[in-house]
């Protein structure tokens, strides 16, 4: 049996709700109208929660792969080149068009499909779905050789980045740059947004004397430059194996700012590496990278949070947390947590520490690698933390930091201040220099 509900009986059956006074009720539905003619009129002008950013690939295929037509192409990729809603691969974009043809495809470290641990040496081999050639830039060469490179009229790179001068995917991109001009092939690079922000540089310029796969150029650790203009800058400051230069082109994307972080962007994160799940984390190797290489704490590898984490079973979070918080890092809140490796540094053991937030766009990770070591060696002067430091593990430190003066101050007790002022002239240098290289505002 169907029943009718008047006004009064609606009512009744709502005991706990709030009774309005009937000389109000007509003034209370006539807000409520007008808050929902005014939803409707501003739903059309409520700016969007996350920018619409193309990245290159995207505005190459609708562009219809303009300067590619009839050219025969290399293409250097990893899982990282997507089109920005995931759906298709660079890889299938460039088989999907008749505008030019594929014919070889080369892979930086961690191999095509990022199934390759950090170091670990990939061999080449053919691309089981396509046939084609997959041509390994971290095995036996860094550097496409003249053999890889015949009969490619042009080569794309599209690979993200992650801001960071010891991430060797940009190293990659400098010896293709290199390989390339040797043999006359142009190259064009796909342009992807910096996760960490356009604007965000910091640390020490690297010293050509410490010039490795793992540090190529005379920038600092953290850069504020895409791919793209990284590659212009290498290009046009010389700074090529023997000066070479190639001819060069760059795809720009559309809708990216310098301030942007990722999470502004709009665009899905891909995992970059085994240990860089989510953005977070690409900002955070900023900070935490460099201590990884010298074992002097545990850095969230092995748990959740890789790299946005810094303690040890010996640390107390409390004050580790308050004394880095008084440094004032710009940008950076240390917040105290324990957490429990599941493999690597202190596996099994309940470990104390912080975790790196981000709290501005305008952040200083790598000084927050400074304030973490300080601290530490400040804090606990009886575990003597540099002690059982290896020259092995320093000298990877050093090509990391691209300089052995951060190593030296940290180990005769440099203050924090000291060693951040250390790098500030040659940073004001290259971001003066980096001015004619920019192509986003």
């Amino acid at each position: 049996m169907r029943h009718s509900l008047s006004a009064s009986s609606r009512d009744s059956v709502l005991p706990d709700a709030p009774s309005i006074p009937s000389r109000l009720r007509p003034l209370n539905m006539a807000v409520a109208r007008l808050a929902i003619i005014l939803a409707i009129l501003t739903m059309g002008i409520v700016p969007p929660a996350s920018a619409q950013v193309l990245p290159g690939i995207d505005v190459l295929v609708r562009d219809d792969f303009a300067g590619l037509q009839g050219k025969r192409v290399g293409l250097v990729i990893n899982q990282t080149a997507l089109r920005r809603d995931v759906r298709q691969s660079t890889l299938d974009a460039f088989l999907a068009t008749d505008r030019c043809r594929l014919v070889a495809l080369f892979a930086p470290e961690h191999g095509i499909d990022a199934s390759a641990l950090a170091g670990e040496s990939v061999g080449d081999q053919v691309e089981k779905r396509t046939g084609l050639p997959l041509y390994s830039l971290y095995g036996a060469t860094k550097k496409p050789t003249p053999a890889m490179l015949r009969g490619i009229d042009v080569m794309v790179y599209d690979i993200q980045d992650i801001g960071v001068r010891s991430y060797t995917y940009i190293s990659t991109m400098i010896k293709v740059m290199e390989g390339c001009a040797e043999a006359g092939i142009p190259v064009v690079v796909l342009d992807r947004p910096n996760p960490i922000g356009g604007d965000v540089i910091d640390g020490p310029v690297l010293d050509p004397a410490f010039r490795s796969f793992v540090g190529m150029l005379p920038v600092p650790y953290v850069y504020g430059l895409t791919a793209g203009e990284l590659a212009m800058m290498a290009n046009g400051e010389g700074w090529l194996e023997n000066g070479l230069k190639c001819e060069l082109h760059v795809v720009r994307m559309e809708g990216w700012r310098r301030s942007m972080t990722w999470r502004e962007t709009g665009m899905l994160w891909i995992p970059t590496s085994p240990h860089i799940p989510t953005p977070e984390a690409a900002f955070a190797n900023a900070a935490t990278g460099a201590i990884g290489e010298i074992g002097v704490a545990s850095i969230g590898i092995g748990y959740t949070l890789p790299f946005e984490l810094c303690g040890g079973t010996w640390v107390n979070a409390e004050t580790f947390a308050t004394h880095l918080n008084g440094l004032g890092v710009p940008g950076i809140f240390f917040r105290r947590t324990a957490y429990k490796p599941f493999y690597g540094m202190s596996s099994g053991s309940l470990c104390y520490g912080v975790h790196l937030v981000r709290t501005a766009e305008r952040a200083a990770p790598f000084t927050a690698a400074i304030a973490l070591l300080t601290v530490l060696r400040d804090d606990y002067p009886g575990r003597r933390i540099f002690g059982g430091v290896t020259d092995d593990r320093w000298a990877m430190f050093d090509k990391v930091c691209g300089t052995d003066d951060i190593h030296n101050r940290l180990v005769r007790g440099d203050s924090f201040q000291s060693i951040v002022g250390s790098w500030q002239e040659g940073m004001k240098r290259y971001i003066s220099h980096r001015e004619d290289y920019l192509l986003y505002e």
